[in-house]
């Protein structure tokens, strides 16, 4: 039968209530709680709030694979009948008696995660239901809300195929053709005709045309290690959003979340979010490519401002350390003093830049 699905805000007494039935019934419960530093006090809480009807389990990456095969091997034989866990049960989990599925947190999570979690009940002839909830008080952005509104809709046998046509229509289709893929197709292709036109509407509205995509090549450990997040999938998944960030609001809001569900960054993580903001900053000021050779690193302009960058090479802070090149591809070329971090020095350099091509528009406009 297809999965009752609800969408509410975290409701301890009514979420209780939902166990006890499933419990009533001889049923599993899984209860998808992912942040390991809290989990063994939730699973604590579940405990006292069921008493002494519930066996309840802890399960989470970070456990080793022995410890897992074990409760799950428990939940198997009935030996468990709650199970709190983090998204490790995504996928390879088959529990025809699980029938009943809690999610802490459900708007963190994307479409196609909701749809793969919730796909672990309802594999039996009794009915299921799922809880997607959220902290109490939580305005929903809009993004959130929308996926929570899909997931709740899509509840068919079958509806994978309109729940990722629904995950396409609220992110966006990306780009097929473009050079992040495998080379240019300049002339011809519909994802280049819709940014001509985007463009063209632009200018007519007397707007900005948006900033061109900037990639950066630097000499410093910026990654995800397999022993924050061990999961491929889901490093992966950290990555592209990593990738996607555009401000400091989107860099703080994937941060609260890493900490939330991994613990506190290392050194790696906080630098690929820095080389994240470093790229979305200089696109915005027309560099299109930041590369690194020891102790020079060059910034490639597809804009160039002359009266902005003349004022930045004469200026003090940059002056003898900052070269021109202003031939075909035009470049900026930044000479790193001893000690100076690349990352924190580029960020400056393009920030200054940023206020400089400001200026001179202020000017202009007086």
């Amino acid at each position: 039968q297809p999965v009752q699905t609800y969408v509410l805000e975290r409701d301890w007494n009514l979420l209780a209530d939902a166990m006890r039935r499933e419990l009533e019934r001889g049923g599993q419960v899984f209860y998808l709680h992912n942040r390991v530093e809290t989990i063994d006090r939730t699973a604590a809480r579940i405990q006292l709030l069921l008493g002494e009807d519930a066996a309840v389990g802890v399960a989470h990456g970070r456990m080793t694979q022995e410890a897992i095969d074990d409760v799950m091997a428990r939940m198997t034989d009935g030996e468990l009948n709650v199970l709190v866990c983090t998204t490790i049960i995504e996928t390879g989990i088959d529990l025809p008696n699980a029938n009943t599925l809690i999610m802490e947190d459900a708007d963190r999570l994307g479409l196609a995660q909701l749809h793969q979690i919730r796909g672990r009940i309802g594999r039996s002839a009794r009915r299921a239901y799922a809880y997607m909830t959220y902290r109490p008080g939580k305005i929903l952005s809009e993004i959130a809300s929308k996926r929570l509104t899909a997931i709740k809709e899509y509840v068919e046998f079958g509806s994978g195929f309109k729940i990722a046509m629904r995950d396409l229509e609220i992110r966006g289709a990306g780009n097929l053709l473009g050079p992040e893929q495998s080379g240019y197709m300049m002339s011809v292709g519909y994802d280049i005709y819709l940014q001509l036109l985007e463009d063209a509407v632009l200018e007519e509205k007397g707007e900005k045309k948006k900033p061109t995509e900037c990639s950066a090549d630097l000499a410093v450990s910026a990654n995800i290690p397999s022993t924050y997040v061990p999961s491929n999938q889901q490093r992966m998944d950290l990555y592209r959003r990593i990738a996607a960030i555009r401000g400091q609001e989107d860099a703080s809001d994937l941060l609260d979340e890493l900490m939330d569900r991994y613990g506190d960054p290392p050194k790696p993580v906080y630098a690929l979010l820095d080389v994240a903001m470093l790229r979305a900053s200089a696109a915005r000021v027309g560099i299109c490519d930041i590369s690194q050779h020891e102790r020079q690193v060059k910034f490639v302009l597809s804009d160039f401002s002359a009266e902005a960058i003349a004022s930045l090479v004469t200026g003090a802070k940059y002056r003898r350390r900052l070269v021109v090149n202003a031939g075909e591809i035009p470049s900026l070329t930044l000479t790193l003093q001893p000690k100076e971090k690349v990352l924190e020095t580029s960020l400056a350099m393009v920030e200054d830049l940023l206020l400089a091509i400001e200026s001179g528009e202020g000017k202009g406009e007086e």
